[in-house]
């Protein structure tokens, strides 16, 4: 497959990178090439920025029914072209293709679900106490949005944060990874060819430390956001400490997850590892400690592991693979440096663990579990981003609850039992943004985000416009 040349989508135009450099897509599933993209630069970013100003001008005043109006036709457009951005996933992240729906189907989703919401009235009607003048709160539009994007899911980062931006009355500058710019560039391309009026969606790719850095210390965008991890969310807040921005990140996690011996211990070995070695493990919400409980462990572990050996590796449609690549070799190596670095401090191995053949293309790794594992070994400490499963034994409640909480990150929890008492008590003590009990739910309307090191704000529903959305108080004397 080739994408061909992918180009920059500034001030309503596809261009060039002014220097005229490009950068190559590499497919992680195959190792080869499958298109360029424009590779922009400093001046790029700059440009990036005046077009946004310019944007947020006439985006702002335009009336929610117009706003609507063009995030439909967006939509529709991206739905026409259904197959070039799910091909675009594909290639770029190596995921197999019915994998790529979900990108898909979020980015589509997010237009039509933000367009609907933002009419929902947000407009406050204040009592005077005094009776003496008559108080009014309205949301307006917060400015220019610089988003930067991670790689694992490129299109249903772009639809977290493109829907909201627009639906609000804000321009945005999408920044995507490096690691897999393609799909967001065709939707560059669907950008104009609806002629979505300029400025309103800017996006470029370029170098962090003259693309991001240029926009992110700039005093232009009002709201910086992100997906990505703790570690380039902090150097994104000291970048962007320029001037005073709302900041809106999603970041890393380490989530825990706690079975009992009553859960439903067939079912949470289901949900544990289709979020374990989906997009290969590659999910800020992936289970990265599973504590089983001592009196579960040996059924657990036994149905955990018959799950695990019938994924199916591969990349594209042939084999319908269920687990593609890692994004790039060094991923691959950190993965299986913790898993020895586990195996050596006393872990054991349960399956996989093992490099592919020398010679095989593409960066896979085999679904991996290992029991044993210590809360003190690396690889319970750290977010491992990778198809490895560590199992960790508990006894009581409390030490399963106070582990769980020894982390630096706050994303997502899981919790299995089926005692009612335990699922509320266990719930509130957990000191993460969302926990999941019995079984877990992602969509655009419901409310996703960190505390601690996991981020601040939400991505997605009704909560997550309020980062894109300022409180004007109008006071008038009766």
């Amino acid at each position: 497959m080739d994408f061909g040349y992918k180009r920059l989508y500034i001030a309503g135009a596809l261009q060039d990178a002014q220097g005229g450099a490009r950068r190559a897509v590499v497919c992680p599933g195959t190792e080869e090439v499958v298109g360029e993209v424009a590779w922009a630069g400093r001046q790029d970013a700059e440009a990036a920025l005046a077009s946004a100003e310019l944007g947020f001008r006439d985006w702002s005043h335009r009336s929610l029914k117009e706003r609507g109006e063009w995030m439909y036709r967006l939509r529709d457009a991206a739905a026409a072209h259904e197959n070039d951005l799910r091909l675009a996933v594909m290639y770029e992240m190596g995921k197999p293709w019915e994998a790529t729906a979900e990108d898909y189907e979020t980015v589509v989703g997010a237009l039509d679900w933000y367009a609907q919401e933002m009419r929902r009235t947000r407009d406050t009607i204040l009592p005077d106490i005094e009776n003496t003048h008559r108080h009014e709160v309205i949301s307006q539009p917060i400015g220019v949005v610089a988003a930067f994007l991670a790689w694992n899911f490129p299109l249903l980062n772009v639809g977290f944060k493109l829907g909201p931006a627009l639906a609000a009355g804000c321009s945005i500058i999408l920044r995507p990874s490096s690691a897999s710019p393609l799909s967001a560039y065709v939707l560059g391309e669907i950008c104009q060819e609806v002629g979505l009026p300029a400025g309103v969606v800017n996006i470029l790719c370029g170098p962090a430390d003259s693309v991001a850095a240029t926009i992110s210390s700039s005093t232009i965008p009002r709201l910086v956001t992100m997906i990505g991890s703790s570690e380039t969310g902090r150097r994104l807040i000291r970048d962007s400490a320029t001037s005073i921005k709302r900041m809106s990140m999603e970041l890393g996690g380490n989530a825990p997850v706690l079975i009992f011996p009553d859960a439903d211990l067939a079912s949470a070995a289901d949900d544990v590892a289709a979020l374990k070695f989906g997009n290969c493990g590659q999910i800020c919400v992936a289970p990265n400690r599973i504590f089983v409980h001592r009196e579960a462990s040996g059924r657990f572990h036994e149905l955990f592991r018959e799950r695990a050996c019938k994924v199916v590796t591969g990349f594209g449609r042939g084999n319908r693979p269920t687990m593609g690549p890692l994004i790039d070799a060094r991923a691959r190596d950190r993965v299986h440096g913790l898993v020895a670095e586990a195996v050596r401090d006393g872990a054991q191995l349960v399956c996989g663990g093992q490099m592919p053949p020398a010679g095989q293309k593409g960066f896979f790794y085999p679904p991996t579990i290992l029991r044993d594992v210590t809360p003190q070994m690396r690889v319970a400490r750290e977010e491992i981003f990778g198809p490895v499963a560590p199992l960790i034994g508990f006894g009581d409640e409390q030490s399963a609850v106070r582990e769980a909480n020894h982390t630096d990150y706050g994303l997502v929890a899981y919790l299995y039992t089926q005692d009612v008492s335990r699922c509320r008590r266990i719930a509130e003590q957990l000191e993460f943004g969302e926990v999941m009990v019995n079984g877990f739910k992602y969509s655009i309307y419901l409310p996703h985000g960190g505390v601690k090191e996991s981020g601040i704000g939400k991505d997605c529903s009704q909560w997550a416009l309020d980062d894109y959305l300022v409180k004007k108080r109008i006071t008038i004397r009766n």
